[in-house]
């Protein structure tokens, strides 16, 4: 009983993102606009309520990014962009805080859910990361669902192909280098909570970048570049250049300077991703949360789609930089 009543006391949050780029009033209509921070709604609520129901924070993570694979509207899942070759080639992550339990899959083409593909080597492998053929055979051995690679097909990413296509044949090195081309090169889904054991959890889960080739893997399934948690620090998930992202480890660096230097979740996330990665020429951001419950969402890009719940229960939901 007394268990019970500590944990109804234990203080819950989390906090999503569904990409970062060149997201203006001027580039979304109204109705657009709604359909977005509806679907982004939807999701905090689904991880929210797994929080207060007392359950893991992987499940609500878990939970969370499901609702935003699911969607159309952002790069994961359905509505994942496309390889080169007109595929799609997934990837995702998952870290728990309290003992840094990790999973990952890297270039998977046909597990509906990859970040639940990541969940189950978290819990069920003696690996980290397993990649194509290999990730999808673990995967559907331990009865994940299979669906064909067209199911996360959709019209608007496929028109998006054919303009990278047309930059690429122009000029293919200032298409991966130059900054009118950056909404091509990123585009995510993450969650990041707190939950009622005090366990801080991250997951991350994308489509990766449009007309990727060569294998190409971002950040998204690296843990400590797109992914981490730690239940001494805090929990972080990227969207961005991922290339920037390995570079600079962002996810770990934002947890270990409040860890060793004693600062703030807010100065920390600020400090890399608004000094470090825009330094570099990184373009993108993240979402945190400490031990604390504390929420950080910087961003270094026009705007990115985000929403969280902090532990007094207050819901915000933003997608441009000025609000």
């Amino acid at each position: 009983m007394q268990k019970q009543k500590e944990m109804q006391k234990q203080k819950v949050s989390i906090a999503i993102h569904g990409g970062a780029g060149t997201i203006s009033k001027a580039n979304l209509s109204s109705e657009q606009e709604a359909e977005f921070r509806k679907t982004l709604k939807e999701a905090l609520m689904i991880g929210h309520a797994s929080l207060l129901a007392n359950e893991d924070g992987a499940l609500a993570v878990i939970k969370t990014v499901q609702h935003l694979e699911n969607s159309p509207l952002f790069n994961a899942g359905v509505g994942a962009v496309y390889t080169y070759d007109e595929t799609h080639e997934l990837d995702a992550s998952i870290m728990h805080g309290k003992d840094k339990n990790a999973g990952a899959v890297a270039g998977v083409k046909t597990i509906k859910s990859p970040i639940a593909a990541a969940n189950l080597v978290m819990n069920e492998s003696v690996h980290v990361m397993l990649s194509g053929e290999g990730a999808e055979s673990f995967a559907f051995k331990h009865g994940l669902e299979k669906v064909s690679n067209k199911s996360f097909d959709t019209p608007h990413r496929l028109e998006a192909l054919k303009k990278a296509k047309l930059a690429i044949q122009e000029d293919e090195q200032a298409f991966y280098q130059h900054p009118e081309h950056a909404d091509y090169k990123f585009g995510t889904v993450g969650a990041v909570v707190l939950d009622a054991k005090g366990n801080l959890v991250a997951g991350t889960s994308t489509g990766g970048m449009t007309a990727k080739r060569y294998g190409r893997v971002g950040d998204s399934p690296i843990i400590g570049a797109g992914t981490f948690a730690d239940n001494e620090s805090c929990a972080v998930s990227g969207t961005g250049h991922g290339e920037y992202f390995i570079r600079f480890n962002v996810a770990s660096d934002i947890c270990a300077r409040m860890k060793y230097q004693n600062i703030s979740l807010e100065q920390a996330a600020n400090d890399v991703v608004n000094k470090v990665l825009k330094g570099a020429g990184g373009t993108g951001g993240i979402i945190a949360v400490d031990k604390d419950g504390n929420i950080s969402m910087p961003f270094n890009t026009e705007g990115m789609y985000r929403g969280s719940v902090d532990t007094e229960g207050n819901i915000y939901i933003g997608i441009y930089g000025d609000e």
